[in-house]
């Protein structure tokens, strides 16, 4: 079986540690940009960064209606940090205008864990990853308040919610891709696989 191939969305975030380590789980990653780029994918992670100018952006390009369709068709998605919060149905804080691209039935509030400077690595263990935990990256990290009935939580730290899974989306809020440990990236890989 050819390699799944996973994009990236690519209007602001690490972009690029996330294109090697969906790589290294076996799949062909591209940045993408514009809408019809989406046709060409079989899944997509939607990077952290400031999710505030992801908004901004996302409907700037002409992504956010499409993105949004393609994951309520099914589309496997993943999101790290602002990833997750633009994968909420709900933010709990939301700045003025902000919008969400939806799929994952739960609350979400940002910089939850707070500011820069009170970023930390943490071990994380997630369900449905072995071999041990995974080492979390949290940076200005969000927290989820809550899920509704459909969502899975995979990983909780400091007794809040950091890892989710609804049918084909997943999220955490932390940044697995900057650690070397691509298991959560496998995870997702398998996911797409699973729905190709």
């Amino acid at each position: 079986m050819s390699n799944p191939v996973i994009g990236v969305l690519a209007l602001q975030g690490d972009v690029r540690e996330h294109l090697i380590a969906l790589a290294v789980a076996d799949a062909t990653a591209r940045a993408i940009r514009r809408p019809e780029e989406l046709d060409e994918l079989d899944g997509l992670v939607i990077p952290g960064g400031e999710s505030t100018t992801m908004s901004k952006l996302a409907v700037l390009f002409g992504m956010q209606e499409p993105l949004r369709q393609r994951i309520k068709d099914g589309m496997p998605v993943y999101g790290t940090c602002a990833g997750l919060i633009m994968l909420a149905d709900k933010i709990l804080d939301p700045r003025s205008g902000q919008e969400t691209f939806g799929g994952i039935d739960m609350i979400v509030r940002r910089n939850a864990f707070g500011r820069q400077n009170e970023s930390f690595e943490a071990k994380v263990e997630i369900a449905g990853i072995e071999d041990g935990p995974v080492e979390g990256v949290f940076i200005r990290a969000p927290w989820v308040e809550s899920v509704g009935a459909q969502a899975e939580v995979l990983a909780e730290h400091d007794g809040h919610i950091v890892a989710v899974r609804q049918g084909n989306a997943l999220a955490t809020s932390f940044h697995p891709e900057l650690t070397g440990d691509h298991r959560v990236h496998r995870l997702f890989t398998e996911m797409v696989r699973a729905v190709r």
